[in-house]
């Protein structure tokens, strides 16, 4: 026995006579009426939408980093150095680190905190009974028998520090040439390197002098609040003082500017303190204030394989593109040529902005 819905069929109006005419259930005005073939596939996000413009700024930024940005003539040694603490010394480096990698360069960072915060951004082991940074001070230990490949990015090498560390400057006090022990590891490191970076620890202690009578250039990340000049000075007479007695190629080549906050005014006025005082030496990139660069180290990783399409990570690929082009004598005209086709480079500047949980 046949129900009269199956004799009317399925189409049929249980309701007879004519009515307003409406649109068909979950049928919206951007639906094709039935009857029309459409395809069933989802379609792509819209370029508007937050979601596929976030994904199309990280899938341009990954594109952007492939190609490689011309390589020094011989290896670069750069210091990163500030005695205050929290200015961002360590994130830089790790970043700065994997940009450059990213781009095409073997780079090498070398930590030197006896924390371990850059093994840690990096996913490397830094516990007791790994080889560190200390048993190449203290024990002469060849520094190709510490060092370790960054599992997430092709080029990228890390030698860790351990607690271990923290005696260390104790234990070099009697030791002969304390001061160039780190220098001497380096030279006798064979691998071929575009860069090493080194990470120091917050405070101008031998393991600082160290660093420094080992790099030819020292970069320095400020903070862009009130505090970020206090003590700068004594930095900077401590880079004179290893220039005249230990490191004579040592000097400031680098300065930049952290945890920029566009919408301070603060954050401005100290940014045009520091350019006016260091001039050229200052990048013109900003690294603003990201939540995703404080998020990646918990994660082991960098921003720029943590959120590759984030503010924090835009800039640091920036700020390492500074930096390469500057090391081959690309002027500044020049740099913003090059530089202007950065895909996401314009939600970079936006973002600057923005307040924190947004990025």
């Amino acid at each position: 026995m046949r129900s009269d819905a199956n004799i009317a069929g399925p189409m049929a109006d249980p309701v007879p006579g004519p009515r307003a005419a409406e649109p068909y259930r979950g049928v919206t005005s951007e639906t094709p009426p039935p009857g029309v073939d459409v395809s069933r596939e989802t379609p792509a996000p819209l370029d508007n939408a937050p979601i596929g413009r976030a994904a199309q700024i990280a899938v341009a930024a990954l594109g952007q980093a492939a190609e490689n940005l011309p390589r020094p003539e011989q290896t670069r040694v750069m210091v990163v150095a500030n005695q205050k603490g929290g200015v961002g010394k360590t994130t830089t480096t790790v970043n700065l680190a994997a940009s450059l990698a990213l781009h095409g360069a073997r780079v090498l960072v070398i930590d030197l905190d006896p924390q371990g915060n850059a093994s840690t951004a990096l996913g490397i082991d830094h516990h007791s009974e790994v080889p560190s940074v200390y048993d190449v001070l203290v024990d002469s230990k060849p520094l190709s028998e510490v060092v370790q490949p960054v599992p997430d990015v092709e080029g990228l090498f890390c030698a860790p520090a351990t607690i271990d560390l923290a005696g260390a400057e104790i234990e070099l006090v009697s030791l002969v040439a304390r001061e160039s022990r780190l220098e001497r590891a380096i030279q006798a490191y064979e691998q071929p390197l575009d860069y090493i970076l080194i990470d120091c620890p917050p405070s101008l202690g031998l393991l600082t002098v160290n660093a420094l009578v080992a790099g030819a250039e020292v970069l320095i990340p400020i903070q862009c609040e009130y505090y970020a000049l206090e003590g700068l000075g004594q930095l900077l007479r401590n880079v004179e003082l290893v220039r005249g007695h230990l490191n004579p190629r040592l000097h400031v080549s680098t300065i930049l500017l952290t945890m920029y906050d566009g919408r301070t005014r603060l954050a401005s006025q100290v940014a045009d303190e520091v350019r006016s005082h260091f001039g050229n030496e200052v990048l013109r990139t900003c690294i603003p204030r990201s939540v995703r660069i404080s998020e990646a180290p918990s994660y082991g990783q960098t921003v720029l394989t943590y959120d590759p399409g984030s503010s924090g990570s835009l800039s640091y690929l920036e700020a390492a593109r500074e930096i390469a082009l500057r090391g081959v004598g690309v002027t500044h005209e020049d740099h913003e040529g090059v530089s202007a086709h950065l895909p996401g480079a314009n939600a970079q500047h936006e973002q600057h902005g923005r307040p924190e949980g947004t990025q």
